[in-house]
């Protein structure tokens, strides 16, 4: 059995995670500058930067679990393509607008472009179950990264390209995003032998009862509402507190390293006692102290600081945790259903993050908002004590001989009728088929299958 990522796996974890990347960038560049240079909209308002800022949130929610269907049924591709033209239309909404009331319909338009479902459960269909929490990892990285580059390079750009400026430079990187799927991302088959692949409501109200995916549904949520809210309030805390909006770069870029480093000997515990428990829970902790120390520290440059290195350590490590969480307690054949709640409840909780952020900074000011934060957080923690670790199963790699799509597509569903077989992923260019099964699986008969 192979320990590493082999070339298929490698391309489409780092091209997946291109995708996800530059779009998340764009998403992300107008987060820390929107409350700072968008005071001159017609409109402006901490309330309405909130709902600005978690509009795309909105139109995400909706569209998600419908997306995840649709990529079950009509390709992963097809999805990704589509939500990628609408995000590009938003942001040149958004581009054009001269009020916060349009750019939060531009933000909205690119909530349209609902592709995280679709991209997620390509990538779990593009590797082997043993390999899967490294390519989700890459894909969640890769969102830190971005969201790094992103608060340090949207207030250095915002003062040369404006708001107009970030929104148009969204576009592009969209276009761009469409070039890596249509060039580097590989195509696979995947069958699996319970359930139809095709999702459908009823299935839905399963997913939504399994206690293990709506803990994970519950924290991405509560993520995402804790992000949006933070980044109504923070940017306007910083003017508040003596930084200028043209140097918040400058406490970002060395806060988010320092939390890069930090989140190492987390992901380290996690990998040598085999758990994930343990270091999700000590996460979610030191975003709760996040909280508290920037709430207690309004008005100091030093103390937001503290409080931004904390939250950023327990973010990014749970960015990389969740999306491989998810698709491990993912019942075989509803990946694109799973993913589908998991990303509504994220930007969902995007969403109500900007409008509760909004709200409570225009009614209270900034504290207000981080102690909502830490009184969820408190909340998040009791909720997640009884976290599983997921359960574990054989991944084998089988040479498969060279096939067209049909046939392809026969041989996946005559392993996946096999004994002990829980999962079957054939990708006809690699000549490989990746299976996950249980201790009843029988080798021979597969290696018999795949030789006739």
């Amino acid at each position: 059995m192979s320990q590493g990522l082999n070339p298929i796996e490698k391309r489409a974890a780092f091209s997946l995670a291109g995708v996800y990347g530059l779009r998340m960038f764009g998403l992300f560049l107008i987060m820390p500058v929107l409350a700072t240079y968008g005071q001159d909209l017609e409109g402006f308002s901490p309330l309405w930067v909130g709902i600005a800022i978690g509009a795309y949130g909105l139109t995400q929610a909706l569209l998600q679990i419908p997306a995840g269907m649709a990529s079950d049924r009509f390709g992963r591709k097809q999805v990704i393509t589509l939500g990628l033209i609408l995000f590009a239309l938003g942001s040149v909404v958004a581009a054009v607008a001269d009020s916060i009331y349009m750019v939060a319909v531009g933000r909205a338009l690119q909530g349209g472009g609902a592709v995280a479902s679709a991209v997620l459960a390509l990538a779990s269909d593009l590797t082997r179950d043993e390999q899967r929490p490294k390519v989700m990892a890459v894909i969640g990285s890769f969102i830190g990264v971005a969201f790094t580059l992103a608060l340090v390079a949207g207030p250095i750009l915002a003062q040369s390209l404006g708001l107009s400026g970030l929104f148009a430079l969204t576009a592009l990187l969209s276009i761009a995003a469409l070039v890596v799927v249509h060039t580097l991302v590989p195509n696979a088959v995947q069958k699996a032998p319970s359930g139809d692949l095709v999702a459908v409501p009823q299935r839905l109200a399963a997913l939504l009862k399994d206690p293990q995916l709506r803990r994970l549904d519950f924290s991405i949520m509560l993520l995402h509402l804790l992000i949006t809210a933070l980044f109504v309030a923070l940017p306007l805390a910083l003017l508040d507190a003596g930084l200028a909006a043209d140097r918040h770069w400058t406490l970002y870029l060395p806060a988010m390293l320092l939390a890069f480093v930090s989140m190492i000997p987390i992901i380290l515990y996690g990998v040598k006692r085999n758990t994930s428990r343990g270091p999700f829970l000590f996460a979610v902790a030191l975003m709760g102290l996040a909280c508290l120390v920037l709430a207690l520290g309004i008005g100091s440059v030093w103390w937001l600081t503290v409080g931004v290195v904390l939250f950023f350590t327990g973010l990014n490590y749970l960015e990389a945790a969740l999306p491989s969480l998810i698709s491990r307690f993912s019942p075989p054949g509803d990946k694109g259903s799973a993913m589908g709640i998991y990303s509504t409840a994220q930007f969902g909780g995007a969403f109500l993050g900007g409008v509760l952020g909004g709200a409570l900074f225009q009614a209270f000011g900034a504290s207000t908002v981080f102690w909502l934060g830490f009184v969820a957080i408190l909340f998040w923690f009791g909720y997640m004590w009884q976290m599983q670790n997921p359960r574990k199963t054989r991944s084998l790699t089988l040479e498969a001989p060279n096939a067209d799509a049909a046939q392809a597509n026969r041989l996946a569903s005559s392993l996946s009728a096999l004994p002990g077989v829980v999962e079957v992923i054939l990708i006809p260019e690699q000549k490989a088929a990746y299976l996950k099964v249980e201790d009843s699986f029988d080798l021979e008969q597969a290696r018999s299958l795949l030789t006739t």
